[in-house]
């Protein structure tokens, strides 16, 4: 998967994608503009970071890609690609239940925290894409 040259774009289909690593120096944008909502990426090698209407949404140590990003009540979707293992973060309905999915494998089920982050970590080597489902138990 490439990086996301725009930084954040709409899809087609409904969904955001977002989130340069190839950058040397953190670079962002604000006020963009989607289904109702105003969204916010910084993104460089070491950290991608998606906010909505000021509040967080995703983050990934080192920095990310991330296509066909779509998040509803029930789940969160997306493809993530990163130029080593990276670590990722969402926002979701705290103290409550999750089974992540990675390409499909189900890496177990996972609790929220207080303020509703959840973290996984994911092997992946540059040029390698993995399909993300973090769905509500």
């Amino acid at each position: 998967m490439a990086a996301v040259k725009e930084l954040l774009r709409a899809e087609e289909d409904g969904r955001l994608s977002f989130g340069d690593y190839t950058l040397t120096s953190k670079t962002k944008l604000d006020n963009f503009e989607f289904e109702g909502d105003i969204y916010k990426v910084k993104t460089f090698s070491e950290i991608t970071k998606l906010e909505r209407n000021g509040m967080f949404v995703y983050e990934s140590v080192p920095g990310s890609s991330v296509e066909h990003f779509k998040a509803t009540e029930s789940d969160v979707t997306f493809q993530i690609s990163a130029p080593e293992d990276v670590q990722f973060t969402l926002e979701l309905e705290p103290e409550s239940e999750y089974e992540v999915l990675l390409n499909d494998v189900s890496s177990g089920k996972m609790m929220t925290n207080l303020s509703g982050k959840l973290s996984v970590s994911i092997e992946i080597s540059d040029g390698e894409n993995v399909d993300v489902k973090v769905a509500k138990c």
